[in-house]
């Protein structure tokens, strides 16, 4: 970061500010994000939609989140990452606005894509106002703490859910959805400083290279491996966790309980494992997290009471998100600044198409025969692949210097 961008950060606003206030994004996409499952049961049949339409409307959002992220990440590293998020932010606050106002499938599909993709925008930039405002060693750390917002939204609309039952209009939870981050549009005009470092003279601004170059291609590739193995795990638990306890035996009840200790203990354990990543580094911490992830999954396998159910979907939940969250962290520094936001972008987006295929996997097991347990079982040589690409990329990655 350079001393005009920490004088702006300092004259402006604090960095404490700054963290709270890419916290609260974080937590209208988490809770956006989660909020067409809960809505559904009641948005399908007033809108009339049929299996079909109710897929491709769940999924739209994750699309336009794949292309946002790629395109955010690309133009925050020539306009700025203010801008871009403040466009980004006031995107998905009317689209999801536009979503609660819906009469009709097509309306409902352009609305929830167009949201998805402001969403996309928002996130690389996230990640590189995060680490342009941290001193090295809090980088993860820092990181972690604005992310926990996704998994503290998503738990709120559960928990909204859970205190107003059929009392909860599916379009009141979108407008909600989209009223607060319109809130958040001035407080990020106002508060939130240009935090993009000055670009070197000749510095070349080119993303391929900047992803590719300089012997970059092998690091690149094993990060976007981890990340879709990453994401696979974690949306095929925030879709099918509930479903999958029920079909163990348990009751509905019990299902929603195990999501959300799922999502609650997640939040701790990235806090933990960013603040033990910017002490130890990521080799070992977040190795061993994938490979602890591995036997959790293994054992919520076997698991059939439901006192064991929940305390391994929260150790699940402590481990996943930890690990994810801290490699957040990593991808600025494998880039050259110039890039940093591309890079950033380019991680998210490809990792979302573990998002994607997560679900249809789950899905696809589970029309197959197979039983929740094997289901379950199937996501362990996942995590173990993307502990071995951690591993590989904090050996063959050179954290880059600006």
């Amino acid at each position: 970061m350079t001393a005009q961008a920490a004088q702006a950060v300092r004259g402006r606003a604090g960095a404490g500010l700054i963290v709270l206030i890419c916290f609260l994004i974080a937590a209208v996409e988490g809770f956006d994000i989660q909020a067409f499952g809960v809505a559904a049961p009641k948005l399908v049949p007033d809108l009339g939609l049929n299996p079909g339409q109710q897929g491709w409307a769940a999924s739209a959002a994750m699309i336009g989140l794949v292309i946002g992220a790629v395109l955010g990440g690309w133009f925050a590293d020539r306009v700025g990452r203010k801008p871009v998020l403040l466009v980004s932010v006031a995107m998905f606050g009317v689209f999801s606005i536009v979503t609660a106002v819906s009469q009709g499938y097509d309306a409902l599909l352009w609305a929830r894509f167009l949201t998805g993709l402001g969403f996309g925008g928002a996130m690389p930039n996230l990640i590189a106002i995060a680490t342009e405002i941290s001193a090295p060693n809090r980088r993860a750390a820092t990181v972690t703490m604005m992310f926990c917002g996704m998994p503290a939204g998503g738990a709120s609309v559960s928990l909204l859910a859970r205190l107003m039952g059929d009392d909860l209009a599916w379009r009141s939870i979108f407008m909600i959805g989209g009223i607060v981050p319109l809130i958040l549009v001035p407080l990020i005009f106002f508060l939130l400083p240009e935090t993009r470092p000055e670009q070197k003279e000749g510095a070349d601004r080119s993303t391929w290279r900047g992803l590719f170059g300089q012997g970059r291609a092998v690091p690149t590739l094993l990060l976007w491996v981890v990340f879709v193995m990453t994401l696979v795990v974690l949306y095929l638990m925030l879709n099918w966790l509930p479903t999958l306890v029920v079909a163990k035996g348990l009751t509905p009840a019990a299902g929603s309980s195990a999501a959300l200790a799922f999502n609650l203990t997640s939040i701790a354990g990235a806090l933990l494992l960013g603040f033990v990543v910017d002490r130890a580094g990521y080799r070992w911490p977040v190795t061993l997290t994938f490979l602890l992830l591995a036997l959790a999954m293994g054992a919520l396998a076997a698991a059939g009471q439901l006192t064991a159910v929940l305390v391994l979907s929260g150790v699940a939940g402590f481990l996943l998100l930890g690990a994810q969250y801290s490699l957040y962290a990593v991808i600025p520094s494998l880039y050259p600044p110039q890039v940093r936001a591309a890079g950033s972008g380019a991680a998210v987006a490809v990792g979302r198409l573990g998002s994607i295929a997560g679900p249809l996997v789950a899905g696809e097991l589970r029309n197959a025969g197979y039983s929740a347990g094997q289901v379950f079982g199937v996501m362990i040589p996942v995590v173990l692949a993307a502990a071995a690409a951690v591993f590989a990329l904090s050996w063959l990655a050179k954290p880059h210097e600006d």
